[in-house]
């Protein structure tokens, strides 16, 4: 594993010889993912403290807190010392969606957080099973108008990303659709290829193999452009739907860090993302590295909570 991480970082050109951990008087940079490890946002949190090792010459490691689904993370954070020491590396849903989620959050995402920059995007994808004929979302709309009964749709989990996008999907194309909740992707698309679910919303990467070998039909991506995994198949926008909704992974400090210590922080994350390397592992995994400003990602998340806000209130979801 060591040869590895320092065959890594090397290929990025980030140490020249040594260890790949650089020793410093400074203390440790702690990136809390409120997630398990494993998944596309574990690959992407160790491969920015991989690189911010050598860039800030300090240690930094990646401490995985799942609890709550990612609120015990989140708030770790938020009552962390404002030193720069501890950071959040998490999803949208805790930082754009769960202030319109839950009732009692016990954390604010704008006044108690100081984003440090945005590291990627990832596309949401729905998906039909081989009994239902449809070829395109025109004829899936069409066809579930004529057979209601079939008018039912699964996510890996409720109050989830996707699940909010189908119920935005649904408002626009006039359906009166069925959630049906699953824990994870593996059943759930399991029940897609045996026909047991006519449609699926999830992370367009999870369906990718099984597009591909014709077990499913993904009908469209929720991008503003075509997906770099799925490129054969329309947005919902080229479809005739005029929505959208974009994941995205970002990185965070507590509000109260200095500017001069954001402004390091960015520098260092921006200038990993925006490296060949992060394109060529992260792209075939769903991610598109972006990297932006500290102040671009403000604008974006509070872009993301104004849109989903609405979708999530007339959906009538309540954890339970």
């Amino acid at each position: 594993m060591r040869r590895i991480r320092m065959a890594f970082a090397a290929s990025l050109g980030l140490v020249i010889s040594g260890p790949v951990v650089a020793q410093s008087s400074e203390a440790t940079i702690r990136i809390v993912l409120p997630y398990p490890a494993g998944g596309v946002g574990d690959t992407a949190a160790r491969m920015i403290a991989e690189s911010m090792r050598a860039k800030l010459n300090r240690t930094v490691i990646i401490e995985n807190k799942p609890g709550a689904a990612g609120r015990l993370g989140v708030q770790s954070v938020k009552d962390a010392p404002s030193d720069g020491s501890v950071l959040l590396f998490t999803p949208i849903a805790p930082m754009a969606l769960f202030p319109h989620v839950y009732d009692n959050l016990a954390y604010d995402p704008a006044r108690d957080f100081q984003p440090v920059s945005q590291v990627g995007t990832y596309d949401l994808a729905m998906a039909v099973g081989a009994n239902v004929p449809a070829k395109n979302l025109k004829e899936l709309v069409d066809w579930l108008k004529a057979h209601p009964d079939q008018a039912a749709y699964g996510t890996p989990a409720a109050g989830s990303l996707p699940h909010f996008f189908a119920v935005l999907f649904a408002r626009h194309a006039g359906l009166e659709l069925r959630h049906v909740v699953y824990k994870g992707n593996p059943q759930a698309v399991s029940d897609l290829i045996g026909g047991h679910l006519p449609m699926f919303f999830t992370s367009t990467q999870d369906l990718v193999e099984a597009h591909k070998g014709g077990r499913v039909r993904v009908l469209a991506t929720s991008g503003r452009a075509r997906s770099a995994v799925l490129p054969d198949v329309p947005t919902f926008t080229e479809s005739g739907y005029g929505i959208r909704g974009e994941g995205w992974y970002g990185l965070y400090a507590p509000v109260k860090t200095p500017a001069e210590v954001v402004a390091q922080l960015n520098r260092a994350v921006v200038e990993a993302v925006r490296h060949e390397e992060f394109s060529k592992r992260l792209t075939p995994l769903g991610v598109q590295p972006t990297g932006t400003s500290a102040q671009e990602f403000s604008k974006i998340q509070k872009a993301d909570s104004e849109l989903w806000g609405p979708v999530i209130r007339a959906s009538g979801f309540k954890p339970e």
